[in-house]
């Protein structure tokens, strides 16, 4: 008990030696730089920014409420990383989700962890500290390597080594960013797993891409369904779509001809052998009514 009290007074000098513009800290060459490392102090919320290289960038307001309702209970148990910025002003390196929480409460202060780092380094330690995380979806997760491949300038081996992840798990991750945004999303908000999307980036074309997320959404296909459905498209989707699609151009202008007679739009598919359907499309009633007229002569 003695010892956690002393840990505490100490915070509680630290925080004081930080207000002291006398004896601010800029670098880790002054005096009292030595004293924050490792050290917890109490720093005012209204100090501390939003770090703007946060690589989080969706909070859900629930989860967000959930964990204040913790803090209220239990107090902030993880302190916040934050680096020093100028005089009693710093900048969140890890820990938004404890900090926006604690400001949701109205909490006048926050345990935090003081570090003096430039904005590469900072950038760095918010995106490898991010990429540890239990709570991250997929997509965040990739587009933390992301930022690390093109602000940190890492190679792919030099990432892995740095978050401690194997070079093919790096690469699955950032293959996840070729889904479709619609998919994307659909994973960030728990519809689809890692392995759905594994799955789901084998197919290239984005329409064909989300078109099978609805039907996993919608009848709760498992990963191992989704790898199935993928490899029926590949073997399906060949030449002869593409076929079928070249003899569909072939009534362009027949079909521009009828969308101009008929004032509303016209399409037309057709076979290689011939048969085909003409399709024609109206917004109500009113409009209808109109095309039966022209079309049966009334």
């Amino acid at each position: 008990m003695a010892k956690a009290t002393k840990k505490q007074a100490l915070g509680r000098g630290l925080s004081a030696l930080l207000k002291d513009p006398e004896k601010d800290i800029k670098s880790v060459e002054d005096e009292n730089a030595s004293q924050l490392v490792g050290t917890i102090i109490a720093l005012e919320l209204k100090s501390i920014e939003v770090n703007p290289f946060q690589p989080r960038t969706y909070f859900k307001e629930e989860s967000l409420e959930e964990l204040a309702s913790s803090i209220k209970e239990l107090g902030v148990i993880q302190p916040i990383t934050v680096r020093k910025i100028d005089f009693n002003k710093f900048q969140l390196v890890s820990g938004e989700r404890r900090f926006r929480a604690s400001k949701l409460l109205g909490l006048p202060t926050i345990p935090a962890y003081v570090r003096i780092a430039n904005d590469q380094e900072s950038l760095e330690m918010a995106l490898v500290e991010n990429i540890q995380r239990q709570d991250l979806d997929p997509i965040e997760i990739a587009l933390s390597y992301q930022r690390l491949l093109e602000e940190i300038e890492l190679t792919q081996e030099k990432m892995s080594e740095r978050v401690g992840k194997k070079r093919s798990t790096v690469t699955n991750y950032l293959r996840l960013l070729k889904l479709d945004p619609i998919i994307q999303t659909g994973m960030r908000d728990g519809f689809l797993s890692m392995g759905h999307g594994r799955a789901l980036v084998n197919i290239e074309n984005s329409k064909d891409q989300i078109k099978l997320y609805e039907l996993i959404v919608k009848n709760g296909l498992s990963v191992r369904d989704t790898e199935a459905a993928v490899k029926k498209y590949h073997s399906n989707s060949t030449k002869p779509t593409q076929k079928k699609s070249g003899e569909t151009a072939g009534y362009q202008q027949d079909t521009q001809a009828l969308t101009r007679r008929l004032n509303t739009k016209v399409s037309v598919v057709a076979s290689a052998k011939g048969p085909g359907k003409i399709s024609i499309h109206f917004k109500d009633n009113e409009t209808y009514e109109q095309l039966k007229k022209i079309l049966l002569g009334d």
